[in-house]
């Protein structure tokens, strides 16, 4: 049984697809960015894979491009343009190579080559002379674009031995000769040209030669068509002596080894090349192995092109969080779908303000294409509407600014974008921080309490939490707080705090709604900082205690830039947070609730010996706690909810029996 919005996802998909594909291969104009594109396809495939009964002969994934221009003559190719299956990591190159081993093509000698950002293009001799040049069309159907093709330099219109033969390749720009062309455009006062592919695209498909003349395009090869030649080694071969341009990037390869290496230094070198790629193309070599293997669908099994993690990619909005910045600023953040952007897994992405939300109208459920360049935090390109959830509700800045932060007032400064909270400034927002990170229940760092602290932010010698390790002891003996012992003393204690336990190190970061047992249970549950950071809202819910609230508040956390870079900062200043899994104490498995003022110890201390002694520490009385110890003036509320929940009522006396059995 297929669900209803799988479905229902499919549909949406291939109509936007295809509306892609007819602008992209048609019209010449590009509709989304073709990384974009790529990700909706990997998607609708993986989904056709779990659900085969969904694959209809007119889904995108069973074709090739679109439908040929009525502005040139349609010519029938003698053999099909086709289109190459994408890979996207090495584990999907070996499926691939497991699935031609299954066929019969054992560890077969491969050949890999640069894959060209072009327009598709076959030459087309009769005699040794250029007679036809055809785009690839449909695959089946190309456009004769003979006359233009003519105009380009590089192609031969003539070839040694007058031989007969039919040679493939793209037609692409340079980069620098794209940039030269775009000189020229701003230098004229007109709109510059949006990228080499579609230029070259859009020249090939100018019915006045003159235009492609004036344009320096190039071909560049990649096969003949002629079953008398073995491998395709051999192919690049024969481009060489009748004079066709390759990449010159082409090589043998005999293992996924081999493969992988030459597409590592590929990746590392490829900003440097001349001519745009995206990938490699990767093909079992021996020609006669090629053909046997055949085409499934409209691909052939013996060829893959292995795409590159692109800085665009398409993915789904699940929730918007606002995080609270050092400045009282609140920045929306939109939680996604993890996905793979310019070779790192991106989970968020920055919405800048409620106006920028309001400009994309970008909504939880929402499928949208993301953007990263570089190190530049991802970003929301736009939302693609025809795939939006049906009963989509636009997002409503202030009520989420209520509901996330219910007893926070904000305001939107005359002339701002950004709402900040009310009566709150970066300094008092800093001082906050770093009472807390110093406290009991985080670090404990003695020597900095409230006053330390205001006297270190005003002097402009802690602008960040991460500031405190690389305090030095003269600069604060110039501060009328500290003497030469004391200022030595707070030195030694900040430095004895780099490394904290790693519950004592999330609660010092004053995560909202994160206290101490919470700290306790993500730290039990993820094991360091970086699974913590990764996780997403689903791993955040099934942790014990953590609900939506909490949970968006971490994501939040996370998602905000000056936070991480704190994290950042702490790590290269010495910061290590430990993980010590506690299991195995005598209070294993028994939860504690304390009511009342004990005499024998304080509160905190009292929590410290449950935890260390295994045992779970609460501030609430639930079905699972186990013990409601009672000190001096204890409160009866807490009292009626153990009677009613059946929770064992124990004095100090027994408490204290309990924790030295």
């Amino acid at each position: 049984m297929i669900p209803t919005d799988v479905r229902e996802r499919v549909e949406k998909l291939r109509q936007l697809i295809n509306d892609y594909r007819y602008y992209y291969h048609v019209l010449d104009e590009s509709t989304m960015p073709e990384a974009a594109a790529d990700g909706l396809k990997h998607e609708l495939a993986q989904i056709e894979e779990k659900y085969p009964a969904l694959i209809t002969p007119d889904s995108p994934t069973q074709r090739v491009a679109g439908q040929a221009l009525e502005k040139f003559s349609k010519v029938e190719h003698t053999e099909r343009m086709i289109s190459l299956m994408d890979v996207f990591s090495e584990s999907e190159l070996q499926d691939w190579l497991n699935r031609i081993d299954k066929l019969g093509v054992r560890k077969p000698e491969l050949f890999v080559d640069i894959k060209m950002d072009g327009l598709a293009c076959a030459l087309i001799y009769r005699g040794g002379l250029l007679v036809q040049a055809l785009t690839r069309g449909d695959g089946k159907v190309g456009e004769d674009v003979t006359m233009n093709v003519r105009t380009i330099e590089n192609v031969p219109l003539s070839i040694a031995n007058k031989e007969s033969c039919e040679v493939r390749g793209e037609i692409v720009i340079f980069k620098g000769d794209f940039e030269k062309l775009n000189e020229v455009q701003r230098s004229a006062g007109k709109p510059e040209f949006a990228n080499p592919r579609n230029l070259a695209a859009g020249t090939i498909r100018q019915l006045d030669p003159r235009i492609a003349a004036s344009r320096p395009l190039k071909f560049i090869g990649y096969d003949i068509i002629d079953n008398g030649i073995k491998t395709n080694f051999e192919v690049y071969q024969k481009m060489k002596q009748i004079g066709i341009q390759t990449s010159g990037q082409q090589q043998e390869c005999y293992n996924i080894l081999d493969v992988m290496k030459y597409v590592n230094n590929l990746e590392n070198m490829r900003g440097n090349l001349p001519f745009n790629t995206d990938g490699v193309v990767i093909k079992v070599n021996s020609r006669k192995d090629f053909r046997e293997l055949g085409i499934v669908g409209k691909t052939p099994r013996g060829a893959v092109a292995y795409k590159y993690p692109a800085e665009e990619a398409v993915t789904v909005v699940r929730d918007i969080v606002i995080s609270i910045g050092r400045t009282g600023a609140a920045t929306p953040v939109a939680v996604l779908d993890p996905v793979r952007v310019a070779g790192s897994t991106v989970r968020h992405a920055s919405l800048h303000n409620a106006d920028e939300i309001a400009r994309l109208d970008v909504r939880i459920g929402d499928t949208v294409i993301i953007y990263k360049a570089g190190d530049i935090i991802p970003q929301i390109n736009r939302v693609l509407l025809e795939l939006r959830p049906e009963r989509s509700e636009a997002f409503d800045y202030k009520k989420a600014l209520s509901e996330q932060y219910p007893e926070l007032e904000f305001e939107r400064p005359e002339g701002e974008v950004v709402y900040r909270v009310k009566g709150s400034n970066s300094d008092q927002i800093l001082k906050r921080a770093v009472e807390y990170y110093a406290s009991k229940p985080a670090l404990n760092i003695d020597g900095l309490g409230e006053k330390n602290v205001v006297a270190l932010v005003d002097a402009g010698l802690v602008k960040s939490i991460a500031d405190l390790y690389i305090l030095k002891p003269e600069q604060l003996m110039e501060l009328d707080r500290f003497a030469d012992i004391s200022a030595h003393k707070l030195v030694e204690n900040i430095g004895k705090s780099r490394r904290p336990t790693l519950a004592k190190f999330i609660t010092a970061l004053g995560i909202r709604h994160i206290g101490t047992q919470t700290a306790v249970d993500l730290a039990n549950y993820f094991g360091s900082m970086q699974k913590l950071a990764e996780a997403t809202e689903d791993d955040l819910l099934e942790v014990a205690g953590v609900g939506k609230i909490i949970a968006e508040s971490i994501l939040a956390w996370f998602a905000d830039e000056d936070n991480m870079l704190l994290l950042e900062q702490l790590a290269k200043r010495g910061v290590e947070p430990q993980f010590e899994q506690k299991s195995g104490g005598v209070l294993s498995g028994k939860s504690f609730v304390i009511t009342g003022t004990l005499m024998g110890m304080g509160r905190d201390e009292a929590e410290a010996k449950i935890r260390g002694l295994g045992g779970d520490f609460h501030k609430s009385i639930t079905k699972n706690t186990t013990y409601l110890v009672v000190g001096e003036n204890a409160g009866k509320s807490k009292l009626d909810k153990a009677e009613e929940l059946g929770v064992a009522v124990i004095d100090e006396k027994r408490f204290m029996t309990i924790l030295n059995a």
